[in-house]
C-alpha cells in the first residue's frame, strides 16, 4: 500500500493540486491532513481524503477519517483537537480506537515519523509554510505485505527526498 499525505496547504491551489497530480497515478490514496482552506467541492481534492482543520471554514470537512487501504487502517486528523504541538498521547489513544496502523496529522508544520505501541505517526509538514525546517514537504507512506513501512519526505517544489526525514519501520518492531 501506498498513500500520498500532504497538510497545510493554506489556500495554495496551484502548488498542491501539483503535488497531487505529481503523484496521483502512483498511490493507492491521498490524504490531506487540514488546513487546506479549500471548500469540500474543490476539483483539487476531488478523491482526496481530506480533514478540518483549525483555519478551515467551520463544517467544510469531517474532524477525522478512518480509511482502510489494501488491508492498512489509516486515521488522519489536523491534530489542533488532540493538543498535538506538545504530545501525541491524546492521539494516540484515538488512533488505538480506531485500530489504525498509521495516524496522520498536521497542525504543527514540523515534518516527522515515529512510531509508538505499533502506530507510525506521521506529520508530512506543510506543503506552503514551514517552520521547523525551510523545506516545504509531503510524504509518501509505503507498506509491504508484512507490514513493514517506510515514509519518506519530498520537497514541495522540486520533487526531491528530504533524505535526512525518511523513516523505516519493518514488520513486526510494534
Amino acid at each position: 500500500m501506498k498513500c500520498l499525505l500532504v497538510s497545510d496547504s493554506h489556500g495554495s491551489e496551484t502548488e498542491l493540486s501539483e503535488v497531487i497530480e505529481r503523484h496521483r497515478g502512483e498511490v493507492d490514496a491521498v490524504f490531506h491532513c487540514g488546513d487546506s482552506e479549500l471548500s469540500n467541492d474543490s476539483s483539487i481534492l476531488e478523491g482526496v481524503h481530506t480533514v478540518q482543520g483549525n483555519v478551515d471554514k467551520p463544517g467544510e470537512f469531517p474532524e477525522d477519517t478512518a480509511e482502510t487501504v489494501k488491508g492498512v487502517r489509516v486515521y488522519v486528523t489536523h491534530g489542533h483537537l488532540y493538543n498535538i504541538k506538545m504530545t501525541h498521547i491524546p492521539l494516540s489513544y484515538r488512533a488505538e480506537e480506531t485500530q489504525a496502523r498509521m495516524a496522520c496529522f498536521g497542525h504543527s508544520h514540523h515534518p516527522t515519523a515515529f512510531e509508538d505501541q505499533g502506530i507510525l505517526f506521521v506529520n508530512p509538514g506543510s506543503v506552503m509554510q514551514p517552520r521547523t525546517r525551510p523545506e516545504q514537504t509531503y510524504a509518501i507512506a509505503s507498506f509491504d505485505e508484512s507490514g513493514g513501512a517506510e515514509i519518506r519526505f519530498y520537497e514541495r517544489e522540486s520533487a526531491e527526498e528530504v533524505t535526512d526525514l525518511y523513516a523505516s519501520f519493518p514488520a513486526g518492531t510494534q
